[in-house]
Parts: C-alpha cells; sequence; structure tokens
C-alpha cells in the first residue's frame, strides 16, 4: 500500500515497515496527481482535502494530525466512501502553556492585576477544560460557554455567551471552525459580540482565524474594547492582516499548540488511527521522544509571590514574547517559520528543584502540570 504524507509531520520515518511506501511532501503542494495510486494521506490543516484534491484517487483513508479537521470535505468523503479521523486532543497540553504563558506575561510583566479576575472560556473541549483547570488553580473567578455540551450535558455549569461578555476580564476561545449549522462558529466574534463586551478585556484566540472577524477586531482594539490582546490564528493565513499584527499585543504564527508532546501525540494518534483500518499492527505505536536537554531546572522561591514564582516556571519551558518578535521581524515569513517552528517542550518535560518553596507553592505547581522536588 502508499501513504502520502505532509513533510512537516514528525516522527512518520521508518514507521510503518517496508511493506508501506511511504511519499513525503509538503503540505501545501500535495496534489491530485500525488494521490491519484495512495492509499492514505497524513495531513495537517494547510492541506485542503477537498473535492478537487480527492477526486480520482484511491484515497481510502484520511488521518489529520491535527485537532481541527474544518479542512476536510467531509461531505464529499462521506459520498465517497472515504473514511478520516483527526487528533482530537494531542496539543491540549501546549495551548494549556500558551495561554497560561499569555496571562501570566500579562499578570507579571504588564503588571495586570489578578484579583477578583473572571476568565470566559468559550469551547470547552480538551483544551477548554484544561484552560478552566489551569484558572480554577490560579484563583481565577471562571466562566464557560459551550453551547454543543450543554445541550448535551443540560445547562448547570454553562452561560450564555452574553454572560460572558458582561462579566469577563479575559476571553479565550477554544472552539471548532464551523460554517454553518445551529452551532456555528464563523465570525462568532464579530461586531455585535465586541458592542456587547462591558468592560476592557484580554482578548486570547488559539482556536480558528475565521473565528473572529479581524474588521471588528481592529474596531475593538482601537476603541479600548479590548485592552490586551493575544492572537495566535489569523483569518487568510499565511497572507496575515499586518495592520492587526501591529496594533495586538502578542502575535504568534499559529504555533500555540506546537510541543514536541503534542505533536508526538497527533502523529501517533494519526498512525494508530489508520493502522486500525488497515490492520497494519500499529494500534498502539508512540514515537520515542528525547528528554530535555535542560530537564532539570532550579527556581528560588524566598521574596516572590506565587505568580511570580509560577511565572517564572512558565517561562522557563515557554517565552511567549520570543515568538512574538519572530514574527513581527519577519511577518512575510508566516508559514515559513511555522513550519521550521523549533518545537517546545510542555510542563511535564522538566523537573524543578523547589528552593525555599511553601508547601502551598508547591501544590500550586504541581496542579498546573510542573514536576516538583524540594531541596
Amino acid at each position: 500500500m502508499k501513504i502520502v504524507a505532509d513533510s512537516k509531520i514528525p516522527f512518520l520515518e521508518n514507521v510503518f515497515g517496508p511493506g508501506v511506501e511511504m511519499a513525503f511532501l509538503p503540505g501545501n503542494q500535495i496534489s491530485g496527481k500525488d494521490l491519484h495510486d495512495a492509499d492514505a494521506l497524513i495531513a495537517r490543516s494547510i492541506t485542503k482535502c477537498s473535492a478537487a484534491l480527492l477526486e480520482n484517487t484511491k484515497i481510502k483513508f484520511i488521518a489529520t494530525a491535527t485537532i481541527g479537521d474544518d479542512h476536510i470535505d467531509k461531505v464529499f468523503c462521506e459520498k465517497n466512501n472515504i473514511q478520516w479521523a483527526n487528533a482530537a486532543g494531542c496539543n491540549s497540553g501546549a495551548v494549556e502553556q500558551y495561554v497560561l504563558a499569555a496571562i501570566l506575561y500579562f499578570a507579571i510583566r504588564k503588571k495586570l492585576s489578578m484579583d477578583g479576575v473572571a476568565i470566559g472560556i468559550v469551547g470547552v473541549g480538551h483544551i477548554g477544560s484544561r484552560i478552566e483547570k489551569s484558572a480554577k488553580a490560579l484563583g481565577l473567578k471562571v466562566l464557560l460557554n459551550d453551547p454543543p455540551r450543554e445541550e448535551v450535558e443540560g445547562a448547570p455549569g454553562f452561560l450564555p455567551l452574553d454572560r460572558l461578555q458582561e462579566e469577563a476580564d479575559i476571553i479565550t476561545f477554544h472552539v471548532p471552525l464551523t460554517k454553518s449549522g445551529k452551532h456555528r462558529t464563523f465570525h462568532i466574534a464579530d461586531k455585535p459580540f465586541f458592542e456587547k463586551v462591558k468592560k476592557p478585556i484580554l482578548f486570547i484566540n488559539t482556536s480558528r482565524g475565521e473565528v473572529v472577524d479581524t474588521k471588528a477586531l481592529k474596531s475593538a482594539i482601537s476603541d479600548q474594547t479590548i485592552k490586551q490582546s493575544v492572537i495566535d490564528v489569523w483569518e487568510n493565513e499565511p497572507e496575515i492582516d499586518n495592520e492587526l499584527m501591529r496594533v495586538v499585543d502578542v502575535a504568534t504564527p499559529h504555533i500555540a499548540g506546537y510541543s514536541i508532546e503534542g505533536k508526538a501525540t497527533g502523529t501517533a494518534m494519526a498512525v494508530n488511527a489508520i493502522s486500525r483500518f488497515f490492520n497494519l499492527g500499529l494500534d498502539n505505536w508512540y514515537p520515542e521522544i528525547k528528554p530535555s536537554e535542560q530537564n532539570i531546572i532550579s527556581i528560588e522561591c524566598s521574596g516572590k509571590s506565587d505568580l511570580e514564582i509560577i511565572y517564572e516556571m512558565t517561562l522557563a519551558t515557554y517565552d511567549i514574547e520570543k515568538d512574538d518578535k519572530g514574527l513581527r521581524a519577519s511577518v512575510s515569513d508566516f508559514e515559513l517559520i511555522r513550519g521550521n517552528y523549533p518545537f517546545r517542550h510542555e510542563f511535564g518535560a522538566y523537573l524543578f528543584e523547589m528552593n525555599n518553596c511553601t508547601n502551598k507553592t508547591i501544590e500550586l505547581a504541581n496542579k498546573l502540570g510542573f514536576k516538583t522536588k524540594e531541596r
């Protein structure tokens, strides 16, 4: 059999063995001609798995090594008996790390008070649930909005969007992109959305660029409805709006989920799905990950608040400001930066030696996913 795979998906070399022919191609250059004799495709969101790509091919299965699946034409696949699978939740730890880094960046570096702060989480799936847990550990008031979950599970715990718009100091989006239907998310953050926001907010989007109306976002920043902004995903990627990039506080090239652990899990879920479909015996395969070079980090706690300590620990694993500066220095190279991104390790890949720390601080660090030991 033959599998075509995006060449930027890591850990795939020599996975399937000699009985499987592998063809590795840049994701944005995969064509119908490349797939005409292929049985399966392993893709990222950059490959639009449309009728134009899939028609007149032998493709029987598509595995996307991403949480999102809006790049797959599901109607065409169903009509043509093409099965597909995504990697739901694969990068949830990385996005949690990114969002926590963003919040702490403003709390510590920009002296944004966290006292009595309410965070509104729009979309409470794999990622949103982790943000919920972290936010509660930090003592934030958590407001949850997820109509699809509320429909299934009932109202307790979930709030309508207008409650978040009224009460939240931080609003962060973690929804899939859906362009039609009852729970449409395309441009859910539009001009009317921002007009209903009652106080200046920290606005974070790591979901999909099209969830937010770019023009409305720029206007909300201009009139101070949005006081601070963190944007990782953009409409019309990689041709992003330069004016928007100039006015947001933190701009990154769609890399919130780009951790080594997240990529390993995404690749493993794609391989496992293909294995189950074609009976290849790799249903539980997982790549070997090299440990972090700096896997033991010493933290001195004396004279610091819990928030300062957690920020220092977060910064040791991920510097969001560095990614912001990298994009601003070369915005025309958006896809190149993203494609060559040096995947970072998540919190749990490090061991933190905690010096002169209280049990309360250590307990907080552990709740956030850090591994610690006392000295």
